[in-house]
């Protein structure tokens, strides 16, 4: 369980590291089940499996392009990620930052960047990537699956970013993939735009807030970097479509009606 303080933190800067969650046997089935369906190897299959980067399929015999393979909803084909996704350390701490009794899963996703190639995810909001949903109170639970630091390509955070409303339409980088916003005079008063690195422990997990800016920039190093965020949503959020998303053939309810059903099950009830 979080302490006040965390909390406390969270809530002021949009972040928060918290434990080692995963033991090395826990990080280790993950790998190999992460390796089967990025390989196509399961009878399963998840929401969507590709380099983010040219918005193709990925398969494991492209290497020589940049590449960040993105996976989403791996828990549809693994049994394995499901179980990490009812995590109880997770979820009850996801929990404590929401203030709710209910969790379910909006969508987990896999962000790969392979050792040299690994290309950036560029800087971002989560919840305007997410137009099917309301309100922005989701939290995600970011677990590396190997050591993410600033030389393979950690995210980065903007403190106190989720306080200031959707800007996804304005952000950008500069040329050593630092934020900055297009219209400056559309922030609040006072808000200051600076990144700080969030490296995360193997099997390490990091909290962040759906409207926290986040980027990650290229892996030049020799390692892989691999990591799990599980995106969880608090029993209030209701379906309320304003866009288009890969989850929206799985909602089941009308608009207005909270999200629920198979797609997004309940992972955490107090």
């Amino acid at each position: 369980m979080l302490t006040e303080e965390q909390i406390r933190q969270f809530d002021e800067v949009g972040f928060l590291k918290g434990d080692v969650v995963l033991s090395d046997d826990e990080v280790e089935r993950l790998r190999v089940e992460l390796d089967m369906v990025m390989e196509g190897k399961t009878v399963k299959k998840p929401v969507l499996n590709r380099n983010m980067l040219d918005n193709s399929h990925y398969g494991m015999n492209i290497t020589k392009k940049e590449t960040v393979v993105q996976i989403v909803n791996i828990w549809m084909a693994s049994e394995a990620f499901l179980e990490h996704a009812k995590n109880r350390t997770l979820c009850e701490e996801v929990a404590q930052l929401c203030r709710t009794d209910t969790l379910r899963i909006w969508h987990d996703q896999i962000q790969y960047k392979p050792p040299v190639t690994g290309g950036p995810t560029h800087w971002h909001q989560d919840h305007p990537l997410w137009p099917l949903i309301q309100p922005a109170d989701l939290v995600s639970a970011w677990v590396a699956l190997d050591d993410a630091t600033v030389e393979n390509g950690c995210m980065w955070m903007v403190p106190g970013s989720h306080k200031w409303g959707n800007q996804q339409a304005y952000l950008s980088s500069d040329e050593n993939f630092m934020p900055f916003h297009k219209k400056p005079e559309l922030l609040p008063e006072g808000a200051y735009v600076e990144a700080v690195p969030f490296e995360i422990k193997k099997g390490q997990v990091g909290y962040h807030h759906c409207l926290t800016w986040h980027g990650s920039p290229h892996n030049r190093s020799e390692r892989k970097r691999r990591a799990i965020a599980v995106h969880y949503m608090p029993g209030h959020i209701v379906f309320s479509p304003t866009g288009k998303h890969p989850m929206e053939p799985y909602i089941e309810v009308k608009p207005g009606e909270v999200l629920a059903g198979e797609g997004f099950p309940v992972v955490y009830q107090k």
